[in-house]
């Protein structure tokens, strides 16, 4: 489903605040192949070199993911890969709200995500924007949530054991799966108690961040039963990771497509909602190459 496309999906003379929240809690479900979120990273540092951009740079890539059938672009200013320093939430805003501003602009039914960690940028990208809070640190300050929660936005909350810069040094679970589920789904809970829409909320089993191989491994084989009986909406970000690394063999990112369109073929098998990814030409392939005889292809135009 390309956003240009959402006249076909509700009603016309619907009001446009129903046919927008219609349609985002569409574009968070699975639909005869995962949905796409390109990565727009408009950082210095980020572990894919070739995924960092700036300014108009972002522009024409967040532009060429939406044009090529990317349903959702993430945008953001923090690096959070092993290791990673933490950037001042100041320069943060700075880096992704222009590049909101400006992908809302050209393509304005596009669904725009922002990737950060803390409330007050958050805050300043859904006024420019932005349609989801993509925090990979699971909503753990109660103001992200206050934020989440007043604004009314879809949300994915993601698992991380520790901190970007030490998550890495000695991850440890007595079970994997059962701990990162009931940790997910717990804030669920919290989120839907609270007033949230159930069908805007997003989990993410965090592959790579505070894991070894072995829990990446396992919590990508559960699939589907992280959610267990509870209809969740379920992402994941294995894209050029150090997952696809160890099980290929090739330690620079840059040759590690072939590895991730694997695991995305493993995500549309287990029916996966949402696949975070580099490269959205590509996985647009594929994703059309798995569903002849289901739903209709993703297009690609403008």
């Amino acid at each position: 489903m390309k956003p240009a496309e959402l006249g076909t999906i509700v009603p016309s003379d619907f009001p446009i605040e129903t046919q927008r929240r219609t349609a985002l809690a569409q574009a968070v479900r699975f639909d005869g192949a995962p949905k796409l979120m390109g990565i727009i990273n408009v950082t210095e540092d980020s572990f894919y070199s070739a995924s960092r951009s700036h300014d108009v740079e972002a522009l024409e890539r967040a532009v060429a993911m939406v044009d090529a059938g990317a349903t959702w672009v993430d945008i953001g200013g923090e690096s959070t890969r092993p290791g990673a320093e933490p950037v001042p939430a100041e320069v943060e805003a700075t880096r992704v709200v222009p590049v909101i501003e400006a992908l809302r602009k050209a393509r304005p039914a596009a669904f725009i995500s922002v990737d950060t960690r803390r409330a007050e940028v958050a805050m300043k990208a859904l006024e420019a924007g932005a349609d989801m809070v993509n925090d990979v640190s699971g909503l753990r300050d109660p103001a992200m949530m206050e934020v989440v929660l007043n604004a009314g936005c879809a949300v994915c909350v993601m698992h991380m054991q520790g901190e970007p810069g030490t998550m890495q040094s000695n991850p440890s679970y007595e079970d994997c799966t059962l701990e990162v589920t009931e940790a997910l789904l717990s804030k669920r809970r919290t989120l839907v108690e609270e007033g949230h829409p159930a069908d805007l909320i997003v989990l993410d089993p965090g592959i790579g961040f505070g894991k070894t191989q072995l829990h990446n491994i396992e919590l990508l084989q559960a699939g589907r039963r992280l959610g267990r009986e509870e209809d969740v909406s379920l992402l994941w970000g294995v894209s050029r990771k150090s997952i696809v690394g160890h099980l290929t063999g090739q330690n620079d990112p840059a040759a590690r497509l072939p590895g991730t369109l694997a695991l995305a073929c493993v995500a549309h098998q287990a029916g996966i909602d949402i696949l975070r990814v580099h490269d959205v030409e590509a996985h647009v392939d594929v994703l059309n190459a798995l569903r002849p005889f289901t739903e209709s292809p993703i297009h690609r135009g403008g």
